[in-house]
């Protein structure tokens, strides 16, 4: 059954910034900060973790499930640390999935020739 809800919440997001791209002018990078920016929102209400309780990772997956990360990071490190937790606990909870992002993408750069258009 996690199966299932993870594909239909997971489904549902990507529907939605599919509807987002077909039905609107917005463009896909402002989807895509829309996305992070409303998982940290979410994240911060704390709204997004029973979400991503019950889809597991079809809500953890997609772009708003990493802006709900650094919003839990945020909290988290500005329990224990105090105000520098504001600046240094998104990237910090962020830091394999970014890390992977840039390692994966220095491989394809490699990988891959370059050639104009």
């Amino acid at each position: 059954m996690q199966f299932i809800f993870a594909f239909l919440i997971g489904g549902a997001i990507c529907v939605a910034g599919q509807l987002l791209i077909d039905k609107t002018n917005l463009t896909p990078a402002r989807i895509l900060t829309g996305f992070v920016v409303a998982g940290v929102i979410l994240g911060a209400l704390g709204l997004y973790q029973p979400l991503a309780d019950f889809a597991g990772e079809g809500a953890a997956i997609p772009i708003s499930g990493f802006g709900n990360l650094m919003a839990q990071g945020v909290r988290d490190a500005l329990r224990q640390d105090g105000a520098l937790g504001i600046l240094t606990g998104g990237i910090t909870s962020a830091a394999a999935g970014i890390a992977a992002a840039v390692f994966f993408s220095l491989c394809a750069a490699l990988a891959v020739k370059s050639r104009d258009k």
